[in-house]
């Protein structure tokens, strides 16, 4: 009777492996979207279905958890950070376009991002993919209302960019939906007003 090739158990091992690595990142992220700042590591284990000591063997701390989790819901979410056509077409319409990507995006993400600014202080590396993506967001302002900034005195731009990207933070798009309690739509309108108000009449 032959036995089985070694590598082929090696891939069902490496197959599982990547399933219950998955399986943890995905409980995290369900945490998150719970409400958990925190989560602990028993938690992790009994919404994954993965055993305690298999979630401390993939992943050395919370901290790299917690990192891993991100990088995780940051490639899902990935299209969620596409404006398409920057600076293209009448100002109503980017700003529609930018407002709707913007709360798609705080829908996908805010329980991760919460979690990121809690641990940021603590964690470098977590700090650092932060800024990364407020960054990435403050160029898609810059790009998309680029007819509007350089028609403008250039601290005047500097000064526009700076209170529509407080605008559009993900915080702010929080403080509308969760402490005054605002609808998608009523948020939206919210945005829009804003936005028009500063690149209108900066």
């Amino acid at each position: 009777m032959s036995q089985p090739e070694p590598e082929v158990s090696s891939d069902g091992r490496t197959a599982r492996r990547d399933r219950n690595r998955e399986a943890v990142l995905d409980a995290v992220l369900d945490l998150f979207a719970d409400g958990a700042i925190t989560p602990v590591p028993a938690d992790v284990a009994e919404r994954s279905g993965v055993s305690l000591r298999s979630v401390y063997r993939y992943y050395d701390d919370m901290d790299a958890l917690v990192r891993a989790a991100i990088a995780r819901n940051l490639t899902r979410m990935g299209p969620y950070f596409d404006l398409e056509a920057p600076g293209e077409g009448p100002l109503a319409d980017r700003i529609e376009r930018t407002v709707t990507a913007r709360l798609r995006l705080h829908d996908g993400i805010a329980p991760m991002a919460r979690a990121a600014i809690a641990r940021a202080p603590q964690n470098p590396i977590i700090a650092e993919r932060l800024e990364e993506t407020r960054l990435l967001l403050r160029r898609q302002v810059e790009e998309m209302f680029a007819p509007e900034l350089g028609a403008r005195d250039a601290d005047v731009a500097r000064e526009v960019v700076a209170a529509v990207d407080v605008l559009l933070e993900l915080d702010a798009i929080d403080h509308l939906r969760r402490h005054r309690r605002m609808t998608v739509p009523e948020a939206h309108r919210v945005l829009v007003r804003g936005l028009g108000a500063l690149l209108g009449s900066a």
